[in-house]
């Protein structure tokens, strides 16, 4: 086998590879959401959020509120908008990638617009007494959502510029993937969500990055197909 077909293979089969993982991670997330969403409509869930309220607080422990606080305002609006044009400034000024200079506000600015769309549908109310003051409706977990599409945007990102950096990219994707996770589970504690909106918002935050990236990459073929098509058909114009 040549070294130019062996690129091919190697190639074909990452892009498989690729495709298969964000085809399962998509279906499971709207599983998920369709059925945590049912079983909400139907007050289902009920004995399943108060287990997980004691859950949070025997696994965090009493008597946190700082850190815990602290934490869940790393999913916050203001917090994700400061990172967001921090991010942006970067691709902007430093790398010079403007399709990432899109994709970031693109990920961010949708998830909270869809976030606003399945409140109001579903409209359901917060737990009552909550630890911090909250207002607004709750399923699906607005924080849940932003921490899983934003910071899966990050792990995206990571996973795709450090190639070189193996350590340092698992690293870094772990340590996302545990920021999402205590996230959500900070929520619970608070008792501003319950267990089955944060779980939604997990899934619904997956599904939007996984339909915004590849339809962005899309886009971002297509207008560079027609900037390099363009020059061509101007040149052959008759002065």
């Amino acid at each position: 086998m040549t070294n130019h077909l062996r690129r091919l293979v190697a190639g074909f089969l990452l892009f498989a590879a690729e495709f298969a993982v964000t085809l399962v991670v998509g279906l499971l997330g709207i599983v998920t959401f369709l059925a945590l969403g049912r079983a909400v409509l139907a007050q289902s869930a009920a004995a399943f959020d108060a287990q997980a309220f004691r859950w949070t607080h025997r696994l965090l422990g009493e008597n946190t509120g700082n850190w815990v606080e602290s934490v869940t305002f790393l999913a916050s609006r203001n917090w994700i908008t400061a990172l967001g044009l921090v991010l942006i400034g970067y691709f902007l000024v430093l790398r010079r990638h403007r399709w990432y200079t899109l994709l970031v506000p693109v990920v961010a600015l949708g998830s909270i617009t869809l976030n606003l769309l399945l409140k109001s549908t579903f409209n359901r109310p917060r737990p009552l007494l909550p630890l911090v003051s909250a207002s607004g409706l709750s399923f699906p977990s607005g924080h849940a959502m932003i921490s899983a599409s934003f910071y899966g945007l990050l792990i995206y990102l990571v996973q795709t510029h450090m190639r070189r950096h193996q350590t340092l990219r698992w690293l870094l994707t772990i340590a996302l993937s545990l920021l999402i996770l205590l996230i959500g589970l900070t929520r619970v504690y608070l008792r501003v969500h319950y267990a089955s909106d944060v779980l939604a918002g997990f899934a619904a935050g997956l599904v939007w990055l996984v339909i915004a990236i590849p339809l962005l990459q899309k886009i971002e073929q297509a207008v560079k197909k027609r900037i390099k098509y363009e020059p061509q058909l101007t040149e052959k114009q008759p002065e």
